[in-house]
């Protein structure tokens, strides 16, 4: 995947987005941040960040490996965390926890409402969904209610825990362009970078937002850095007049 130009073009706005289940940060820390770096991206979406203990300076210390900025996320979402270059003005976030099913692990969602210059808006959303058959598809619900009403087209970023044609898949899914079929690399499996054999990750985007190219970073430091691989997209974002 190329460098993404900047500048606005007659088609939109050029916006480079990474999606990243980080596993906790209980790998290569180091190795995780020169994945990241190398990318270049304008936004990250984080799945199995900071969400307990000193979770805003940890939230804050990842961005900054990164050469990031926190906009959202953390403990309030329970791990998700939405990460910006100074590129991007933050103009709104907000949280959602999921509903807790006894014995199970508590999980959320974050959001940010975006800009790019004057003339490009986004809202931007992550989620880490149950490993539980029987929990994901309410917490995909869930999710999906807050993308159907976000105020500009969404981005939106998640492990599902699921591949696709699955309940929770099909319902996050519904209306919204899939990243990897949009260019053809459907066939890109993201899940274990020990044994990859799933796509579980994925990234989807409004229709009014097009998706130029897509990858997933298998390299051997991305292999040492989670226990997933992140998902790498290049978007066209829409400008209004």
């Amino acid at each position: 995947m190329t460098s993404t130009p900047h500048p606005v073009t007659e088609h939109g706005v050029p916006l480079r987005v990474l999606s990243y289940n980080v596993h906790g940060q209980r790998d290569d820390t180091a190795a995780l941040a020169a994945v990241v770096r190398a990318a270049a991206p304008d936004v990250v979406i984080v799945q199995e960040g900071p969400r307990r203990f000193r979770w805003r300076e940890k939230s804050a210390a990842l961005a900054e490996s990164f050469g990031l900025v926190v906009a959202a996320g953390g403990l309030p979402s329970l791990g998700n965390l939405l990460l910006t270059s100074l590129r991007v003005r933050v103009t709104g976030t907000r949280c959602r926890r999921f509903p807790l099913t006894p014995g199970r692990h508590l999980r959320g969602a974050a959001y940010a409402d975006c800009r790019v210059g004057t003339s490009a808006r986004f809202t931007v959303a992550g989620s880490h969904l149950s490993t539980d058959p029987a929990e994901r598809p309410g917490q995909a619900g869930l999710f999906k209610r807050d993308l159907a009403t976000a105020p500009h087209p969404v981005i939106a970023a998640a492990d599902l825990n699921e591949e696709p044609g699955g309940p929770a898949w099909r319902t996050v899914a519904d209306g919204l362009t899939d990243a990897a079929v949009a260019a053809d690399r459907a066939d890109r499996l993201t899940y274990s970078c020990a044994d990859p054999r799933r796509r579980i990750d994925a990234l989807f985007v409004d229709a009014r937002i097009t998706v130029v190219d897509y990858d997933v970073v298998d390299t051997p430091l991305a292999r040492r850095a989670s226990d997933h691989f992140p998902v790498l997209v290049d978007l066209l974002l829409p400008t209004t007049a």
